[in-house]
């Protein structure tokens, strides 16, 4: 059975429409489902929790909606082995559905889910706080800059303007523009783990641990682009078992503004002040509270954050 959660907010009024033509494609294919309209922030969570709670061995879980829909979603699934995961994008971002290649097209998004025999499965991001409060992520989770523009973003007239005329994503870049003067940066204290299997084939792992000097942002990605297709990390892949940092501490703000059109263009890679890398875990220590996001969604201000992967964790049809 195919279950939709819908957010009609989604873009602006797109979404609504994007359901109607979804709603009028499935009777005409004759395809068996229920559909359920979110009603209030934090409803898709309750929704999702309460279909993956049933007693049914093929549920077909299927988002129409943008990142944050898709961030609750996921943490309101009660069992990701239970469903197989789909996505009908309808947001200003899409950065979800942008790195599984889903097109926003929704006759074509919708033919690709249908069309789906065995999936895809991808790995699924968890942050931890200080106080023990876990949540997932999908496409990325950091702190600094980007995690401030995505707070700002939430409730932006900026965004809203912009998804009038279909141009949502520029929002980000007008926001992390704005933001960098004005932010304070931050000492940090990060240990990364990663591991090898040696000769012996024994596994071994390794710790490193770094300090960021005046650090502007960290992000921790699953895919590889956030904020409407910045290419944060271009080495990410969401299947690899690796979390793959972007970094940018110890330079001038006015280097990393200068800096802002090499980034979207993923040409940062061993430029001063960006460190990139790939990690199966990390833990920071902050010298104050940080802004903290997960998949664009604003979770705290925190000075203790650990990440990791669940490793192949949801069935995505693709």
């Amino acid at each position: 059975m195919y279950y939709f959660i819908v957010n009609y907010t989604g873009g602006s009024g797109k979404a609504q429409r994007t359901w109607n033509k979804v709603h009028f494609l499935l009777n005409e294919k004759g395809i068996e489902y229920k559909a359920y309209v979110t009603k209030h922030p934090g409803h898709a969570g309750e929704l999702a929790k309460k279909i993956t709670s049933l007693d049914e061995d093929d549920i077909r879980l299927v988002v129409v909606g943008g990142d944050g829909t898709i961030n609750e979603v996921l943490n309101g699934i009660t069992d990701f082995s239970k469903i197989r995961f789909g996505i009908i994008p309808t947001g200003s971002g899409n950065d979800f559905a942008r790195g599984l290649s889903i097109p926003t097209e929704t006759d074509r998004a919708l033919d690709i889910l249908l069309s789906s025999v065995s999936g895809k499965y991808i790995d699924i991001g968890e942050v931890t706080k200080g106080n023990g409060e876990k949540r997932y992520f999908g496409i990325s989770s950091g702190i600094g800059l980007d995690a401030i523009v995505c707070k700002k973003n939430l409730d932006s007239k900026i965004k809203r303007f912009l998804n009038r005329f279909g141009m949502g994503s520029l929002s980000y870049i007008i926001l992390t523009i704005s933001t960098l003067f004005s932010m304070e940066t931050y000492d940090v204290k990060i240990k990364l783990k990663t591991s090898e299997t040696g000769a012996d084939g024994i596994k071994k792992d390794m710790v490193e641990e770094e300090h960021f000097d005046k650090l502007i942002f960290l992000a921790a990605m699953n895919f590889f682009a956030e904020g409407g297709g910045v290419p944060m990390n271009p080495n990410a892949k969401g299947d690899d078992g690796l979390l793959s940092i972007c970094a940018v501490s110890g330079i001038p703000k006015w280097r990393t503004f200068i800096m802002l059109p090499v980034l979207t263009k993923a040409k940062h890679e061993g430029k001063k002040g960006f460190t990139l890398k790939d990690v199966e875990t990390l833990t920071f220590d902050a010298d104050r509270p940080m802004v903290l996001h997960a998949d664009g969604e604003y979770i705290g201000d925190e000075t203790h954050i650990e990440m990791r992967l669940l490793k192949g964790a949801l069935n995505v049809m693709v």
